[in-house]
């Protein structure tokens, strides 16, 4: 399959290196894809010269951490309306004129409380079923998941839930690319409803249900799996006890609670686990497939766990990093002792932790933000381990995220899909027909490049440890995800085609600028409600006047005009550096 690999020999860790070295070398993803139009509007024209030179210098560089104390004790003061705009570019997607009086009259803490006590939305499986795409026509038709996947990311009111399940979707990554089964759209939703049901809980149970989750059984290829044969020579496959290794729990090489790797005396990092480990883990995740008798009947399989076959578990004893499990002990039971083993393990904390402030805050961080997060994760206060809630406050809350320290490489550049979710949510995009019908925007050259559930292998979209090279930011060894999927070629396709969705919707959604109609006939306030309402105030001074004379220009004699000017204003702040880098 596109996602299997053999087994590696372990790299030499570096620090500050990419901690999927020994990865197989991807693809591009560029394209020669010619839809993009020749011919640009002065806009549009305007707003790449502003974009491409820039984005590689504007996320600063250094990688200092902070020395201040964590936010547990101390109740933050409320937020001004452009910390307020800030914070929900992190904890959600967007900001409008409501949202930022909600978040300023409640607080940081209650505002997170309150997202915490919503319940989930209406689940991607069902609103599947309830569309008639249980049919026998969609059996094998993976492209109805996208809409779904739109649906919630444009609509769902519970947006720290959807934010959070969209990144942990980048960590525990299951893909649309490598679904070659029946009913490959309801595998996939039905794994994100796995993460919605799950990303408040604790992180044992959230890595059960995922290792028993149909979609994750086929995308690394845990279903099916089969103790070994010595006649045929078949041994068990190694890929998922190798993945949920060294993506899903404690990374390749052993890590201090701040995250910075331990060394031997003569320098080096030390291994998490070897071949041999990966040999002993592929042992115990033997004997489980769907639980139906005929996957190709209905759907209905893809949404419950994965079951156990116990003629094909591999029998005698078995151990997981120096953990024993006996022989006596069945397939569920190994599984749970196994799992147990990886999420107890002290790389957990701090391996997941930096990857969510990647995900949610900074690309980043200082080991200072690391370690307060994996102590969080290692006790929420009450003696409890992996508490989710607790590692989304202290990723959220922490000093580092509400008021960077001078010095630090603060940020991270917004991924396109961010991007574009920002904008619908922000303009009141609505779908009339309740069909989502984005479609898959992966195409680098017309698109966004990037497409929810839909990247190119199990490495996500980027790697967690990617510095880009030939920059200021690979010079200073910072690391910065995102910017792998930054290019000549992602930058125009994404101007592109936020210049077609600000002017004219996406198909049949539609963005509401009604009421932004009365701001138009001023510039200056019209570009500052922007800067506000997307870039949470950051844009610099220069690039503030850049736009606001360039937004000036288009007349606003007629309410045609005003809208004209209004989606200028709106294109050109999303094509600056300083609105891409969101700090």
């Amino acid at each position: 399959m596109q996602h299997a690999r053999p087994a590696p020999r372990p790299p030499t860790p570096r620090l500050q290196q990419d901690a999927h070295a020994d990865s197989p070398a991807r693809e591009d993803a560029s394209s020669n894809d010619a839809t993009a139009s020749p011919q640009r509007p002065p806009a549009s024209v305007f707003a790449a010269t502003l974009a491409s030179g820039a984005l590689l210098s504007a996320c600063g560089g250094g990688g200092g951490g902070s020395t201040q104390a964590g936010t547990g004790a101390t109740k933050l003061p409320p937020p001004s309306q452009a910390q307020a705009a800030r914070f929900l570019g992190q904890a959600g997607f967007a900001a409008n004129s409501n949202a930022i009086s909600v978040l300023t009259g409640q607080g940081y803490e209650a505002w997170l409380d309150a997202q915490f006590a919503m319940p989930v939305s209406s689940g991607h499986f069902d609103w599947l079923l309830a569309k008639g795409y249980g049919a026998a026509a969609y059996q094998y038709n993976s492209g109805i998941a996208d809409q779904t996947l739109w649906r919630k990311l444009l609509a769902a009111p519970d947006v720290l839930r959807q934010r959070v399940v969209l990144a942990l979707s980048e960590i525990f990554v299951v893909s649309l690319a490598g679904l070659p089964v029946a009913w490959p759209a309801f595998a996939a939703a039905a794994y994100m409803d796995t993460l919605e049901a799950n990303a408040f809980g604790s992180y044992r149970q959230l890595l059960q249900a995922i290792t028993l989750s149909c979609g994750m059984g086929v995308y690394l290829n845990l279903r099916g799996n089969q103790k070994g044969d010595p006649k045929s020579g078949r041994q068990p496959d190694e890929n998922y006890a190798r993945e949920v290794m060294q993506l899903f729990t404690i990374g390749l090489v052993q890590l201090n609670p701040d995250g910075s790797p331990k060394l031997l005396a003569d320098g080096r990092a030390q291994y998490t686990y070897n071949q041999e480990h990966v040999t002993a883990l592929a042992q115990v995740f033997t004997g489980w497939d769907f639980d139906t008798a005929d996957a190709n009947a209905d759907p209905g399989f893809m949404r419950r766990p994965m079951r156990h076959i116990a003629t094909r578990f591999a029998t005698g004893d078995k151990s997981v990093l120096g953990a024993a499990i006996p022989a006596s002990a069945d397939g569920p039971m190994a599984l749970n002792m196994a799992l147990d083993a990886l999420a107890s393990h002290p790389n957990v904390g701090p391996f997941i932790g930096r990857q969510l402030i990647q995900r949610l805050v900074c690309s980043n961080p200082g080991r200072e933000y690391v370690g307060r997060v994996a102590a969080a994760f290692a006790n929420n206060g009450q003696g409890q381990r992996g508490d989710m809630k607790a590692v989304i406050r202290a990723v959220l809350l922490d000093p580092e995220a509400i008021a960077p320290s001078a010095g630090t490489a603060s940020g991270k550049l917004r991924e396109p899909v961010l991007r574009f979710v920002q904008w619908a949510r922000a303009f009141g995009v609505t779908s009339p027909t309740d069909l989502w019908n984005v479609g898959d925007t992966s195409n680098p050259g017309s698109r966004l490049g990037q497409s929810p559930l839909r990247s190119p292998s199990v490495f996500n979209f980027f790697r967690p440890g990617y510095v880009p090279p030939d920059s200021a930011l690979g010079a200073n060894a910072v690391t910065a995800p995102e910017f792998q999927l930054c290019n000549e070629t992602t930058v125009a396709g994404y101007l592109n085609f936020m210049q077609g969705a600000i002017q004219n919707g996406i198909g049949e959604l539609k963005p509401d600028y009604t009421p932004e109609l009365p701001q138009a006939n001023d510039a200056a306030a019209l570009v500052a409600r922007y800067n506000l309402l997307l870039a949470g105030g950051r844009l610099g001074a220069d690039t503030l006047g850049t736009i606001t004379a360039a937004v000036a220009s288009v007349a606003a004699t007629t309410d045609t005009a005003r809208l004209n000017r209004v989606r200028a204003a709106i294109l050109l702040v999303m094509a600056a550096p300083d609105y891409q880098i969101q700090q």
